[in-house]
């Protein structure tokens, strides 16, 4: 995304040196309009943000799609940000993670479409359609059991479990500590595997 497609006015942020200024000061100044400051923090953010949009993707094209999205989010949410609640890199990782994993969810819901109209007319055995109506179920559990858990939980157990990540990464692109993920995942999966047997 080139800057110039970013329509505002140049509030310029004059106390903000943008070359020695931390990510969640330039974040902060984006939040009120700084374009100067958005360059700077695009610049810094690109590589991380493509990372973790091609970790969770594992295709360079989506991800380099995804990330055009992930920064034109951060012009527009930047206000929301909060520097008493994390760091500027958690925060935009996470809206990167999410945002891929959205994408994930979207071309698996297309090609399952897709699957379903090419099998549509074929006739489909007792067993089959035994089979599916039991696959269903244990899908519509595994993500009720999932809603039942703390945004927390469910996001470090979607970025180990769904897109394959080591708990290394789910604290890398987390922005905690990995004993922190560690827990997180510990804590989410034994929470996990209650709820399901609550389901049963």
């Amino acid at each position: 995304m080139a800057i110039a497609e970013v329509h505002t006015t140049d509030l310029v942020t004059p106390l903000l040196d943008r070359g020695t200024a931390t990510s969640e000061e330039l974040l902060v100044a984006v939040g009120t309009g700084d374009e100067q400051a958005f360059q700077v923090l695009y610049d810094r953010v690109t590589p991380q943000v493509l990372g973790v949009s091609l970790r969770v993707l594992r295709d360079r094209a989506l991800a380099e799609e995804v990330s055009q999205e992930v920064l034109v989010e951060v012009w527009k949410k930047a206000d929301r940000f909060d520097p008493e609640r994390g760091t500027a890199s958690g925060w935009i990782t996470t809206l990167a993670h999410r945002r891929a994993v959205d994408r994930v969810r979207s071309e698996q819901a297309s090609r399952d479409r897709d699957d379903r109209v090419s099998r549509r007319d074929e006739p489909r055995a007792f067993d089959a359609v035994a089979d599916e109506v039991q696959v269903n179920l244990d899908h519509w559990q595994v993500r009720q059991a999932l809603s039942m858990l703390t945004d927390r939980q469910r996001e470090a157990i979607e970025l180990a479990y769904f897109a394959g990540h080591t708990y290394r990464d789910v604290a890398k692109v987390l922005g905690i500590p990995e004993g922190t993920a560690k827990s997180r995942l510990r804590d989410g999966l034994l929470r996990l595997r209650q709820n399901l047997e609550d389901l049963v």
